[in-house]
């Protein structure tokens, strides 16, 4: 797929992403609260559409049906947003081997985020790093605090790992990840704002950039995460399905408090 980049912002510089995130399910884009109760948000196509329009730098899809069915319906999905999107897009969920990244690049995806399968064999992110390049690999962290520490989530959330978000974060960027994708459960769906304390720690410490996603609920929020946490981009979902925050309002806003944007 042809796209127009602003070498800054491909390459985690100066320009401040915004980017969209699409949870699918049986082909359809839903949004939970702490990734449970899930409601309809519409057809994802068509979304991702729209977020072109409005000046979205990115998409994220996440798959998050685990059927028989799932490789046919996501390349069928990559196919149908390549057509209708000129912006870069990731997508994830069911990736767990070299194999499955190369069809959805191929169907015409930029990157392919990984997770569950990553922590279950890290050497999956050196294999793919080495395939395709760092550029195209995006791990992604749904983190959650288990006492006093933060700990990396599986299958969606459900299952807690003894791995220590921070370290694996490390361990992953040592292998080739071009990009961390990381969720703070706490917030997610909360609307109460970025877990700016804890993206700022992981920030200041490694050299990829950092896409914070969970707890946007307005747009000082927004703003908040890049000054604060130092963030290469913010991810947010339902206040974009819902129409709650509309990004041409979103990246003036930002303009106004002296954050670099891609208008």
């Amino acid at each position: 797929m042809e796209f127009e980049s602003d070498g800054d912002v491909m390459s985690g510089g100066l320009a401040k992403r915004i980017v969209p995130c699409l949870d699918v399910k049986d082909g359809r884009t839903v949004k939970g609260v702490n990734f449970v109760d899930l409601r309809d948000a519409g057809d994802p196509v068509e979304l991702a559409w729209q977020y072109s329009q409005q000046g979205a730098d990115e998409l994220v899809f996440l798959d998050i049906t685990a059927t028989h069915e799932r490789r046919k319906t996501m390349v069928e999905l990559v196919k149908s947003v390549a057509r209708n999107v000129n912006i870069p897009f990731t997508i994830g969920g069911g990736i767990n081997e070299i194999v499955d990244a190369e069809l959805l690049l191929n169907s015409g995806a930029d990157k392919i985020s990984i997770n569950s399968a990553a922590v279950r064999n890290p050497k999956l992110i050196d294999e793919l790093a080495k395939a395709f390049g760092v550029q195209f690999v995006v791990i992604a962290v749904d983190t959650r605090k288990v006492g006093d520490q933060n700990l990396v989530h599986l299958n969606g959330g459900r299952i807690a790992t003894e791995h220590e978000t921070f370290n694996w974060i490390k361990e992953a960027e040592s292998r080739g990840a071009g990009e961390i994708l990381l969720t703070s459960m706490d917030h997610d769906g909360t609307k109460a704002g970025f877990d700016c304390e804890f993206l700022k720690q992981i920030n200041d410490q490694i050299s990829i950039p950092l896409i914070a996603s969970g707890g946007a609920g307005n747009q000082q929020h927004f703003v908040d995460v890049f000054k604060d946490a130092g963030v290469d981009a913010a991810l947010a979902a339902s206040v974009f399905h819902y129409g709650e925050i509309l990004i041409p309002d979103l990246k003036q806003t930002l303009k106004q408090n002296n954050i670099e944007v891609r208008i």
